[in-house]
């Protein structure tokens, strides 16, 4: 519900971010200091502020907002506050209303997000212990998410005779390439290796052949990649998982394409490194069928299609109304 960015956590809050500050009419004053108007109903950097954490909730332990990221961070808040303060305004105007039960029960589900003593303290500096101001702040959260759904979150819903559609139409998705699962063990040179360091590689890469070869299970190469690899795939057993084989390092091609899944191979040299690989699996050519990608197919037209909504909503309630960034 979207009532609970009234405040992501406590210590996200104007009034605690400037909590040590001694003048309290000063942090009154920053926190309602106007950042823009929509139809004349003032936004404040309160407002504002807590948008921006709700993007990017890590400034807490980063000490702030990155300076790189701070400025699109805070024009994608000011676009969101404006735009449900015109969602707000909308639900007013179309007569949208929630019963005092839900209300009672969303006011209810607020408070237990926290103890008695953040409650009370949230209470106090957010709100001025107005619960009459929190109700208010409530009811408006929940107006706003009553709007949406009708509006975007009901009609984005995909059925899965639309999905099929789209899955018909659009084959050129679903395709799979021929691929290889593989694992790999690598062993390199240091940087600039000398004629004795070259040797060692040899030897290391010849010892870790013979390792490789008493394994026998995706598990045992995958235990030793961990212990002996150079390259990246060691935190992952050594595992590159599924690969387009347009996409194979030309080097491991022909020894990949004559193994047999949970075969490996003798010794690859790759310039002055060596690699072993484990053939895990061969994937045809093919393509994934409609029961294997429905549900993410309607979660992604889903995801699209409410974008897609949201945006439509927002152009025509701006064409309509006056905003003015303060």
């Amino acid at each position: 519900m979207r009532f609970r960015s009234l405040i992501p956590a406590l210590a996200l809050t104007l009034g605690t971010l400037f909590a040590q500050d001694a003048n309290q009419q000063l942090v009154q004053r920053l926190k309602s200091q106007p950042v823009a108007r929509v139809n004349g109903t003032v936004l404040t950097q309160g407002d504002l502020l807590r948008e921006m954490y709700t993007i990017f909730p890590y400034a807490r332990t980063h000490n702030g907002f990155p300076k790189a990221m701070e400025s699109d961070i805070r024009v994608g808040a000011m676009k969101m506050i404006e735009f449900e303060e015109l969602v707000y305004q909308d639900a007013r105007r179309r007569g949208l209303t929630i019963t005092p039960a839900k209300l009672d029960r969303a006011m209810a589900d607020f408070k237990a997000e926290f103890s008695a003593e953040e409650y009370k303290a949230y209470l106090t500096g957010e709100m001025g212990g107005s619960l009459d101001k929190l109700r208010a702040q409530i009811r408006r959260s929940m107006l706003i998410d009553l709007a949406l759904k009708m509006q975007v979150t009901d009609r984005a819903v995909t059925t899965l005779a639309e999905a099929k559609i789209y899955y018909d139409q659009n084959p050129n998705e679903f395709r799979i390439p021929e691929s290889y699962a593989v694992q790999t063990i690598s062993i390199f040179p240091p940087n600039n290796a000398k004629p004795s360091q070259l040797k060692e590689t040899v030897k290391r890469a010849n010892d870790a052949l013979l390792r490789a070869k008493a394994t026998k299970t995706y598990n045992d190469f995958g235990l030793l990649a961990e212990q002996l690899s150079d390259d990246d795939y060691r935190v992952n057993m050594g595992d590159h998982h599924a690969v387009d084989r347009a996409k194979l390092p030309p080097d491991l091609v022909p020894a990949i394409l004559s193994m047999k899944p949970g075969q490996m191979s003798g010794l690859i040299q790759v310039g002055q490194a060596f690699c072993i690989v484990r053939l895990n699996s061969h994937i045809p050519q093919g393509m994934k069928s409609f029961a294997e990608v429905k549900d993410d197919l309607r979660g992604r037209l889903e995801k699209k299609k409410t974008e897609q909504l949201r945006q439509a909503l927002n152009r025509r309630l701006r064409a309509a109304a006056k905003v003015e960034e303060l």
